[in-house]
């Protein structure tokens, strides 16, 4: 490896590279991401899908997916499906697909184990006794009245909780560490706890069931993962993760830490996703508001927009938050190489060319995506009765108005030139149509007229035009740190206008035949996807970003 690539490396990259040199396991890499199905994968999951996906794939190695389902209470198969379906959707091919549940036998031998070792024992402590044994940061825990219970008694109460004597709470198996320990999770941690609970693939095969701590790292280890990369909230963990390892002897996982993704306006709690949905803040799990991966999608962000936002990001060693308009602009720039160019009316008011021929339609060509020539091009039809946005016209306008305006010529996007005539009133003074003139020498890629235009305008003919619903979001959130303040929860910052519905725009014909999913720039006004919900008498599409943002990367 040159020095260029060497100074090129980030931190794990070159803890990796160090490895390899040194032949540790053979000069392999194999990583995993470790979700627990107990809920959708969100903008935070992003970078931990990444760094160990394209870490291993840059040396040469593998990644897992492992769901630590090793809580019976919230997990599900659809959460299962679900993470499944972004990590593919997000282009990443995972070796093996693993469970927790996988090694539910092998845990219960590392814990017997323990047990034999004097390093665990049976605690028949309530809840609220073990909490207050645990002690303070200030002040040490004091040891647990079984915490010398002997060996064999330990096993048979260890046997006979797995084999469901004992309700809910009754007892827990504690490892025996140090119980003034300066790290709390290091005093006495409870292993095992007993619900009897329906597990998703294991059924009622088991009723007692290991704690994340536990699991964890022996998962690491029974796999040969080389390096287990998590995030900044497992630091403290870490000393535990080894302690299991060092004391039951066996593969020597290593746990590595960066910096979590914190993005402004967006919360990553899996509590509170789940409350955003079960209280109809949101539609669902996948509502284009949400932060999960699968409601960014519907929302219409490209998965490498998220490639190019986790590369703008870094990896560090400390978490800082993250402008939400970096990942807008990262959005913005793949879809302007993307996304097809369309024409919607959004506010219509009717515009006649009078001396345009009445019944006459001509299919003008159109490019699809000048940012892309191999996106192609399409017809569209144009006619003597047009529709545009009302914001488009206005009455005696200013000199720097570019738009319509009696008087003044303005161009038809892929089409004409025209000059505005008049304004036709209803009786409260409300424009309703806007009667032009058009110069029949100045059509687009043959324009001999002569004229110059300022202005270009986007438009629909009325006769081919129809009726689609636009779904206008805005960030859920009115403030960039919802979760911040003391006295106050997220669900008090909750934006009534993150979602406006605009029910009476006009698509241009073509987009009749849109597929969900696909990307389109409306012309003039942002860029959009069509949405799941749409039917055959009803097109659907949602708002993904505005045409400009404000990032300035420098700022």
């Amino acid at each position: 490896m040159s020095n260029k690539e060497r100074e090129s490396l980030n931190f794990l990259e070159e803890i990796v590279t160090e490895d390899i040199k040194n032949g540790k396991h053979g000069g392999t890499v194999l990583t995993r991401f470790p979700p627990e199905p107990n809920g959708y994968l969100h903008i935070g999951h992003i970078k931990a899908i990444c760094i160990n996906f394209k870490i291993a794939e840059k040396f040469n190695g593998e990644t897992n997916l492992r769901f630590d389902d090793t809580n019976p209470t919230n997990e599900d198969t659809e959460y299962v499906d679900a993470i499944k379906e972004d990590i593919a959707w997000l282009g990443f091919q995972w070796k093996e697909e693993l469970y927790a549940s996988d090694y539910f036998g092998k845990l219960y031998e590392f814990a017997h184990k323990l047990i034999d070792d004097r390093l665990a024992y049976v605690d028949e402590s309530t809840p609220k006794q073990i909490a207050e044994m645990k002690g303070t940061t200030t002040q040490t825990g004091v040891k647990s009245p079984y915490r010398n219970r002997p060996v064999e008694e330990n096993k048979d109460l260890f046997s006979r909780m797995k084999n469901g004597e004992f309700e809910d709470g009754a007892m827990v198996l504690r490892a025996k560490i140090d119980m003034a320990s300066t790290n709390m999770l290091m005093r006495d941690p409870i292993i095992y706890r007993i619900k009897h609970e329906h597990h998703h693939r294991t059924g009622n095969d088991w009723c007692i069931y290991p704690m994340y701590d536990f699991a964890h790292g022996q998962s690491d280890s029974i796999e040969h993962i080389t390096h287990s990369l998590c995030s900044l909230e497992f630091i403290h963990h870490r000393p535990l993760y080894d302690w299991f390892i060092e004391k039951l002897d066996i593969f020597p996982s290593r746990q590595i830490e960066f910096s979590r993704m914190n993005v402004e306006y967006m919360i990553t709690s899996k509590r509170k996703l789940k409350k955003l949905v079960e209280d109809k803040y949101v539609d669902g799990w996948d509502d284009p508001r949400m932060s999960t991966i699968s409601g960014m999608r519907r929302r219409g962000y490209p998965a490498k927009a998220f490639h190019t936002f986790y590369d703008k990001v870094g990896t560090t060693k400390r978490d800082n938050l993250i402008e939400f308009e970096l990942l807008e602009s990262c959005v913005r720039d793949e879809l302007n190489a993307i996304a097809t160019r369309v024409m919607v009316i959004t506010d219509p008011i009717k515009l006649t060319i009078t001396d345009y021929p009445e019944g006459q339609v001509e299919w003008l060509e159109t490019i699809n995506n000048p940012e892309d020539e191999s996106s192609g091009s399409r017809s569209i039809p144009f006619s003597k009765h047009l529709l545009i946005e009302r914001s488009d016209f206005m009455s005696d306008a200013p000199k720097k108005y570019y738009r319509l305006s009696e008087g003044r010529d303005v161009r038809l996007k892929s089409a004409y030139i025209i000059h505005c005539e008049k304004a036709i009133r209803n009786e409260s003074g409300e424009v309703v149509e806007v009667l032009c003139t058009y110069y029949d020498n100045s059509k687009s890629g043959e324009d001999v007229s002569g004229i110059r235009s300022k202005g270009t305008l986007h438009w629909v003919s009325e006769a081919h035009g129809l009726p689609c619903e636009i779904r206008n979001y805005d960030k859920l959130y009115t403030d960039p740190t919802p979760g911040e303040y003391e006295g106050k929860d997220v669900f008090d910052f909750i934006n009534p206008d993150s979602l406006i519905i605009n029910d009476k725009a006009i698509m241009e014909p073509s987009l009749k035949e849109a597929a969900v999913g696909d990307y389109f720039q409306f012309m003039r006004l942002g860029y959009y996807t069509k949405d799941k919900d749409s039917t055959e008498d009803k097109t659907i599409f949602n708002l993904t970003v505005s045409l400009k943002g404000g990032y300035k990367p420098n700022k």
